[in-house]
């Protein structure tokens, strides 16, 4: 008779290929068995019928913004809001934060921020920027998963975008420490005279701005990237991509050899146009929201597997950089990464009929091989407990008090949305319960293995 630290009986498990009623056994903080019936005793069991399994939730895209902006968010709030929304590791991206992580002193100060703050476990995000490709090795050494580029005006002085140039040598040198580049993709000739031709005439209204960044921006954008990592033998990552045509750019790309993916968001999936110019601020975000037709687009790539990843775009600010009569000088990022599973759940397994396998796969499985996460991602014996608990017959109607943001602005609140995330496991530990953070901070330090 085996003994094991915990044993979760009677749920439906959901990989990223299949729903299967299975009981799971956890022994140091990994999956130690899988079984119909599983014999044997435990510290503690937890009686799941009813429930379903899915491997913890890992967000590729999220801004932090510490150190240095932490009263925009930080690793405590920010990782208390992943848990709460069944994630158990995130991937931080290297802006908003001050420094930016775009040398090895930055990552330093990074991590040990992370390390005292962050429940779950995290990986680090590089930057690329006009003057830091010699320090691109000193962040590889130091453990990044990747580095970020923009394209396009990042909002923030102190990481630039790039200019073509800059983006090839970048990805030449990531290609050779085998790391991939992720870009914001957005075309900045066009959203930037876009925006001043608007400004100008006095147009600073929503629907102004929604027409500054037009679909041809990120679509122009897109290809650039794609043939620049052809040319480089770079991986690329194309970020919260907003247009089917986007999708299908990267599709067509990976057909021909090119090692490219992209990712959307989850605020793409569950809001249009038409939401943002009726809530305004707070769905603030670039790329821009799009049409409806777009919008279904991005659920047939979903589908179809053509998007193989889902992440938040966790973006907040404090609520004074969020309000203004000029929609241009808004700060453009949306709060939503405690959401990414129950809009999933709501706008795709309950209206649109995507698998659960499905969801499983773009946010845990896909993401863990994407970016070659150890131990992430998968239900399978050996693997890290990371398990989310959650109850696909419960309605849940977000508001103000349950977020677990530091700021409580969201276009979810109020939204009804299926499935409640019942319990969230790190590693075997119980971080959150029935709407409650049960632990202190036990994230760690996740490195990509070696390609």
């Amino acid at each position: 008779m085996s003994r094991y630290d915990l044993i979760v009986r009677g749920a439906t498990l959901v990989s990223g290929t299949a729903e299967y009623r299975a009981d799971l056994a956890i022994a140091d903080g990994l999956i130690a068995a899988l079984e119909p019936e599983l014999t044997g005793s435990a510290a503690e069991e937890i009686d799941a019928r009813g429930l379903h399994l899915f491997p913890g939730l890992i967000d590729a895209h999220v801004h932090f913004n510490a150190p240095g902006r932490a009263d925009w968010e930080g690793f405590a709030t920010g990782t208390r809001a992943l848990a709460a929304g069944g994630v158990t590791s995130y991937c931080d991206m290297p802006l908003n934060a001050h420094p930016p992580t775009i040398d090895a002193a930055a990552f330093d100060a990074k991590l040990a921020v992370a390390r005292r703050d962050s429940l779950v476990d995290f990986a680090l995000w590089g930057g690329i920027v006009p003057d830091n490709l010699e320090r691109l090795d000193e962040l590889a050494a130091r453990g990044v998963i990747g580095f970020k580029a923009f394209m396009s005006n990042s909002g923030i002085d102190d990481f630039p975008c790039v200019d073509d140039l800059t983006l090839y040598e970048g990805m030449q040198r990531a290609a050779r420490l085998g790391l991939p580049v992720a870009v914001h993709a957005e075309n900045d000739t066009i959203t930037a005279r876009l925006a001043r031709r608007a400004i100008a005439a006095g147009r600073t209204d929503t629907r102004a701005y929604l027409d500054s960044r037009p679909a041809i921006a990120e679509v122009e954008a897109i290809g650039r990237a794609l043939l620049l990592a052809e040319a480089s033998g770079c991986a690329v990552h194309i970020v919260h991509v907003s247009t089917g045509r986007g999708v299908a750019l990267v599709a067509e790309a990976r057909a021909h050899g090119v090692d490219a993916s992209c990712e959307t968001c989850p605020h793409y999936l569950a809001f249009t146009d038409e939401d943002m110019e009726r809530l305004g601020a707070v769905l603030k975000c670039a790329p821009p929201l799009r049409t409806p037709s777009e919008q279904e687009a991005l659920w047939a790539a979903l589908h179809s597997g053509a998007i193989p990843i889902v992440a938040s775009d966790h973006s907040p600010a404090p609520p004074e950089l969020k309000r203004g009569a000029d929609f241009f000088g808004i700060w453009g990022g949306i709060s939503g990464c405690q959401f990414t599973l129950q809009v999933l759940l709501s706008e795709g397994y309950a209206r649109r009929g995507l698998p659960l396998s499905r969801i499983a796969a773009v946010t845990a499985e896909a993401v863990a091989r994407r970016f070659r996460l150890p131990g992430k991602g998968r239900l399978a014996v050996g693997a890290d407990a990371d398990l989310a608990l959650v109850d696909l017959r419960a309605e849940v109607v977000p508001h103000a008090q349950d977020l677990f943001f530091r700021h409580r602005y969201s276009p979810y609140i109020g939204r009804t949305m299926r499935g409640r995330v019942v319990r969230t496991l790190v590693r075997g530990t119980t971080v959150f319960r029935e709407g409650a953070i049960v632990a202190a901070p036990l994230g760690r330090l996740l490195r990509p293995t070696t390609a």
